[in-house]
């Protein structure tokens, strides 16, 4: 029965919102742990892009990194200002801030708790993070010239709202880039919704396989990390949380139910 309250209650709008702020409010505080700095499913690169090299240390994030690494480099990012909406717990906007050069990175995110724990844990000189809503920017119209969303959009409560508010920040001919999953028949209103908002699809790739691929590699790091991070009586539902292989969100993305694709929009110039 709360189950399927719980599944009536998410197709309202406020209750998708509250959702997600109680569930990254409350995470950032019980878990403050400075290992575990990406929240995304993960990422294995396609042959064709260029490899990165990165520490052989099993408390690395290595997959999720790569998420952000490879979403990233869909567009230059050097000596401009970038703004990530749903920053998380920070460890995607460190290592772009650091490594691709951005002038400027803020982070925002509907979480306090997760602003402030992304705050604490990360520093650089061009990078900082801020709460705010992703249906509501607190920034300027015509001042980002690249935002990223990294598996977040999913979770708002107007989907329409945020692109709005993503086309309204961005400078003429500014670039958003974004990962996200849906259910199969529900990625077409995706991109409905990215065409409806007059700014430019100019790239778009199904990219299921390559977070399955990254989903399994990681798979024994991963729940060695929740079994460290988590009473056992929440293990089980965390593994569910974090698509860990054999739970839910695998087995929708192995069996076709579920897709994960990257955006690659334009802002007309």
């Amino acid at each position: 029965m709360i189950k399927f309250i719980i599944y009536i209650l998410k197709r309202f709008a406020w209750f998708k919102r509250l959702n997600a702020k109680v569930t990254y409010e409350t995470l950032a505080k019980k878990i403050p742990a400075a290992e575990w700095q990406f929240m995304n499913y993960g990422y294995v690169p396609n042959a064709q892009e260029p490899a990165l090299t990165l520490p052989d240390d099993p408390k690395l994030q290595r997959y999720p990194l790569q998420m952000y690494h490879y979403l990233a480099l869909k567009t230059s990012l050097q000596s401009k200002n970038v703004l990530e909406v749903g920053s998380g717990r920070g460890g995607g906007a460190k290592h772009v801030a650091t490594a691709l050069a951005p002038a400027s990175y803020i982070g925002l995110d509907l979480a306090q708790s997760a602003v402030d724990l992304a705050n604490r844990l990360h520093k650089a000189d061009n990078l900082k993070f801020i709460q705010g809503s992703a249906e509501a920017i607190p920034l300027p119209d015509n001042s980002i010239d690249v935002v990223l969303n990294v598996e977040s959009c999913h979770a708002y409560g107007s989907v329409p709202k945020f692109i709005s508010e993503v086309k309204r920040v961005l400078k003429p001919g500014g670039t958003l880039a974004l990962v996200d999953f849906r259910d199969t028949e529900k990625m077409d209103i995706l991109r409905d919704q990215l065409k409806e908002s007059g700014m430019t699809i100019v790239e778009e790739e199904n990219i299921t396989s390559n977070v399955l691929q990254a989903i399994e590699s990681e798979d024994d790091v991963k729940k060695a990390r929740i079994r460290e991070l988590f009473p056992e009586r929440w293990q089980k539902l965390f593994g569910e949380f974090a698509g860990v292989v054999g739970s839910r969100f695998y087995n929708k993305l192995k069996d076709g139910s579920k897709v994960y694709y990257r955006f690659v929009v334009k802002k007309n110039a």
